[in-house]
Order: structure tokens, then C-alpha cells, then sequence
């Protein structure tokens, strides 16, 4: 009794939970008691925090760090509050450091065509509408990686899907709605390869729920197939589970690379051959579903780019010039999948993946630098837009659904980020494809719309389209 409280007590002065009494002793309350429990079992689950120790003090602030580090959070050991909220998240029930749930796991299936079948069933959603959400999640990686999959009707299937809840015979149970939402098995014999979804969780084939079996089933397929843990929250296999807008291409670069990397090298120059030839020769500006991958000033200009191509906008005229990025750009032969400028230096930041150029006046500036320059963590290897904001001197860069700030003047990442872009602009909860400040405005651009927001007074403005800049 003595030593359990000994060690409450060591953990709490460690975490800065523990508030002393007059007389030297440590009174937690309930909530602070509930988080710590809570870390202890996620430490244990996903990082293999070893509890019950004379040392579970130290053990706990190590695998704390280690959780930090993994999401990209202020790595400090102390269970504070942003902590906290990743660790109440749904996700994945793997570990996140590499650990197989298997003893019989393999790298990878000697084949490329793989079996699947599916044992118990939720009584969400109808049967069909299972085997077609199943089907359409293999699809996924079977177009990525070059695989194969074939739906078989017995249990001796490479790959075999159950929902079950709570004890179901595999030593890893699950624990009601919320927490874990499913759980998979590496390739190998037995068991390997085999998923099993928490059956308590309200499973949706849409927007409705909250919960969508497609994204989860493709992340948990990513196990399936031998893929690990991804520590980008743009990767499919991000532990966390979110939301994907109706449509999206679940798969980022890394997803693709990964999985490729395991099935089939070759493959990754047949996957990206298939995609539609960018740029045409002219591209109708006007059209309705016209998007943008990045919007920014470039002097008294204003430069609009969709993968290969640019247009540009005087501000102080009226014709629009537009073409190929190569021809006003030679030595940028790829798209831009974010750009921002920053007056004071007169110099625009044009962001391809990993890497940005810079663009002095209307001069291209020395080779293209890595984005880590910002301070970014090993990460990040891409952004989705974005923007300085002239008035307070900070660049913003947003990635999905979290977003960093980046002060200009001392050349840092500000304390506390990456933070939630919905946390600090309300109401904005999709990906962002460009954004663009003018006049005190920030106009997001999320697909063929565009929205106006009031950066001073954090709501929006108003909407329109997207190539309503252009004159459409």
C-alpha cells in the first residue's frame, strides 16, 4: 500500500498533476487521477510502458517523450493538456513504435494476390453494403501497390475481417466506443494478416456517422499488408483516425511509396503514368469545377497555380496572362502545391513537396531549398497551402486539419504548434488547397469555392467561386 502510493505520488510530481497539502500529503482529484490512468494504459498499449516498477516514474515521462516525438507534439515528458487530447483521440489499436501484435509476423505476403474473407459481421449496416465498403478499401491499395485481392468464403483466407468487442480470443481486447476502433494482425500464418473491428463503435459508409468503415478498413488493410505506423498526419496509416472529405484519394505520397516499396518498385512509375497528362496547352479558366493548388502576390501581381500551369493577374490591368509554368518559370518543371509572399523582403516562397524556390522581385533565386528550413518537423514532407499575414509578421501553413505559425522576423516556428486549424478558425474543417491575404482578408480556397475571412475579427466574410479572381 505504501509503495503504490509512493509511486502515485512520484508519477504526479513528475507530470506536474500533483497539488501538496499543508501537511505534505498529495490530494489529486478525480479528473487528475482519470488522465492519469488513462495516459498509463495508452503509454502501455501503444509505447510499451512497463508499469508496476520501483523506476515507473522515469519509465513514464521516457515513453511520454517517445508519444510526443511520434505526433509531432512539444516533447517535454509532462502529461499536459494538447497531450492529452491526441491521446483521447479514436485511432488504431497497433503500437505505434514497431511492435507486431503477431510473433509469426512477416515483412510482407509472398504473393501479390491475396485472399480476404469475413467472418462475423456488425449489425450496423447491411451485409452488402460491408462486402462493398471491404471491397472498395482493398481496391485502394490494390491500384497503388499492384495487388489482388479475391474475396473467399472460408477461413483459411490470407486476410480475415471480424468485428467482435471486448474479450474476443486474441489477448487484445477492445474497450467500448471510443479508444481503439480496430486492430490487425501482420502478414504471416494464423492470425497474421487477420482485422477485427470494434464492433461497440457505430460503423457508417458515409458523412452521417462518425465513424466511416471504408477509411478505417483501408488504414487497418495498410496493416494488413505489412505497412507500420506513419508519424504524418497526411498519411492514411497516421494512427489517428479523421475525417476524409466524399471522394478524396485516401492515399498520400508516402502511402503509395511505402507500399510499393514492399510490393512492387516498378510500379510507382505505372501508378503516377495513369494520372491525366498536366499541363494541356490552354486550360479554360472559367470552368465550374476549376480548383487551385496555390494562390500568392508576386509584385503587382497575383499568381494562380493548378498543377503545371499558372495564370497571372495584373492588379493594375486587366488582361491575364497564363500558360505552362515552365514558360514564364524554366527551371520549375513541377507543380506548386503552396506558395506565399512576404512584402517587406519583396519575395514570394514557392512550395513542390519537401522542397521551395524563392522568387526575389520576379527573379528566380538559387536552387530550391528544403522546407525544413522553416523548422518543420522530419515529418512534414509537404503543405497544402499557405499564407503570411502582413499585419502580424507570421507566415501560416496549414497540412489537413492542423496548421503551423512561423514568425519571419526571428525566423522560428512560434511555441505551441502545430495546432488545429478548426481550433483558431472556427468552422473551417476541410482541407485547404490555397490560401491568399489581401486587404486584412484571408481567402481560403477549398475545392472550386472560395471564402473570404476576417482575420481581425476571426469569421468568415463570405463565398464565391474560385475563379471568380479570374474574371469568371
Amino acid at each position: 500500500m505504501m509503495l503504490s502510493c509512493c509511486l502515485l505520488v512520484s508519477l504526479m510530481v513528475a507530470l506536474g498533476l500533483a497539488a501538496p497539502m499543508p501537511d505534505g500529503a498529495v490530494s489529486p482529484s478525480p479528473a487528475v487521477r482519470a488522465d492519469l490512468k488513462l495516459a498509463t494504459e495508452y503509454l502501455k498499449r501503444y509505447y510499451k510502458l512497463q508499469a508496476g516498477q520501483p523506476s515507473e516514474s522515469l519509465s513514464f515521462a521516457t515513453k511520454l517523450k517517445d508519444m510526443q516525438t511520434f505526433f509531432g507534439l512539444n516533447v517535454t515528458g509532462v502529461l499536459d493538456r494538447q497531450t492529452l487530447q491526441v491521446m483521447k483521440r479514436p485511432r488504431c489499436g497497433v503500437p505505434d513504435l514497431e511492435e507486431s501484435n503477431s510473433h509469426s509476423r512477416a515483412t510482407r505476403w509472398s504473393e501479390k494476390v491475396i485472399t480476404y474473407s469475413i467472418g462475423r459481421y456488425t449489425r450496423d449496416m447491411p451485409r452488402s453494403t460491408v462486402h462493398s465498403l471491404l471491397e472498395s478499401a482493398f481496391s485502394i491499395w490494390a491500384r497503388a501497390g499492384g495487388l489482388t485481392f479475391v474475396r473467399s468464403h472460408n477461413r483459411n483466407a490470407d486476410i480475415m475481417v471480424e468485428f467482435v468487442s471486448h474479450e474476443h480470443g486474441d489477448l487484445y481486447p477492445f474497450d467500448g466506443v471510443g479508444g481503439a476502433l480496430a486492430h490487425t494482425f501482420g502478414p504471416g500464418q494464423g492470425v497474421g494478416g487477420d482485422v477485427h473491428f470494434d464492433d461497440d463503435e457505430h460503423w457508417t459508409a458515409g458523412d452521417t456517422g462518425s465513424l466511416n468503415l471504408l477509411v478505417v478498413a483501408a488504414h487497418e488493410f495498410g496493416h494488413a499488408l505489412g505497412l507500420e505506423h506513419s508519424r504524418s498526419p497526411a498519411s492514411l496509416m497516421h494512427p489517428n483516425y479523421r475525417h476524409f472529405p466524399a471522394g478524396a484519394n485516401l492515399l498520400s505520397k508516402e502511402d503509395v511509396t511505402q507500399i510499393n516499396a514492399l510490393y512492387s518498385p516498378d510500379h510507382l512509375a505505372r501508378y503516377s503514368s495513369d494520372l491525366p497528362p498536366f499541363p494541356r496547352l490552354i486550360q479554360n479558366r472559367c470552368a465550374p469545377d476549376v480548383t487551385f493548388d496555390a494562390v500568392c502576390t508576386l509584385g503587382d501581381a497575383t499568381i494562380f497555380f493548378r498543377e503545371r500551369y499558372l495564370w497571372i493577374k495584373h492588379n493594375k490591368a486587366f488582361d491575364i496572362k497564363e500558360g505552362p509554368i515552365t514558360n514564364f518559370m524554366p527551371k520549375i518543371e513541377s507543380s506548386i502545391d503552396a506558395a506565399f509572399w512576404v512584402p517587406r523582403r519583396s519575395t514570394a516562397y514557392l512550395i513542390h513537396e519537401s522542397m521551395f524556390w524563392t522568387v526575389k522581385g520576379s527573379v528566380l533565386k538559387g536552387k530550391p531549398r528544403a522546407l525544413s528550413h522553416f523548422g518543420f518537423p522530419a515529418w512534414v514532407q509537404d503543405v497544402d497551402a499557405a499564407v503570411h499575414i502582413v499585419k502580424t509578421g507570421r507566415t501560416l501553413f496549414f497540412m489537413h486539419d492542423i496548421y503551423w505559425s512561423y514568425n519571419e522576423n526571428r525566423k522560428v516556428m512560434d511555441f505551441g504548434y502545430p495546432k488545429y486549424i478548426i481550433e483558431d478558425f472556427p468552422g473551417l474543417n476541410t482541407t485547404i488547397n490555397a490560401a491568399f491575404y489581401h486587404e486584412g482578408f484571408i481567402y481560403f480556397f477549398v475545392g472550386p469555392q472560395v471564402f473570404k475571412y476576417d482575420y481581425t475579427h476571426k469569421r468568415f466574410a463570405g463565398a464565391d467561386k474560385a475563379n471568380s479572381w479570374l474574371g469568371c
